[in-house]
């Protein structure tokens, strides 16, 4: 079988050839989660799915920020008030856990998110 013609890399001002469409210095990378992969899987442990994570819901069954506004809307999503960003010690600690809606939830993790972005330009 032939294989693919070589042509100039995708990336604007590039000469390289490539049949991949981008040269090794320009390939984009993956996206989707990087070093948080690691740990992630933390996430379908016993200890959190049958112990921590239930504990906080009955702890704490309605979402804390809605509380805030003097709403009353169920928590879902059981976060983590300080990213543990690998810490097993930080990630099983109860008084880092907060109960959120997934709303909630997904707001704080975007701002989190972006402010670390910021950080690292």
């Amino acid at each position: 079988m032939a294989s693919k013609p070589l042509r100039p890399c995708r990336h604007p001002g590039c000469t390289q050839l490539t049949r991949e469409g981008y040269c090794a210095e320009h390939k984009p990378k993956k996206a989707g989660r990087r070093e948080s992969a690691e740990w992630h899987d933390w996430y379908n442990k016993p200890i959190w799915t049958d112990w921590l994570r239930p504990a906080q819901l009955l702890r704490e069954p309605f979402c804390r920020e809605c509380a805030k506004q003097g709403r009353r809307v169920r928590a879902t999503v059981v976060d983590h008030i300080q990213p543990f960003r690998g810490l097993w010690a930080l990630f099983i600690d109860p008084n880092n856990h907060q109960s959120l809606c997934e709303r909630c939830h997904n707001r704080k993790t975007a701002l989190e998110m972006a402010e670390r972005r910021s950080k690292t330009k």
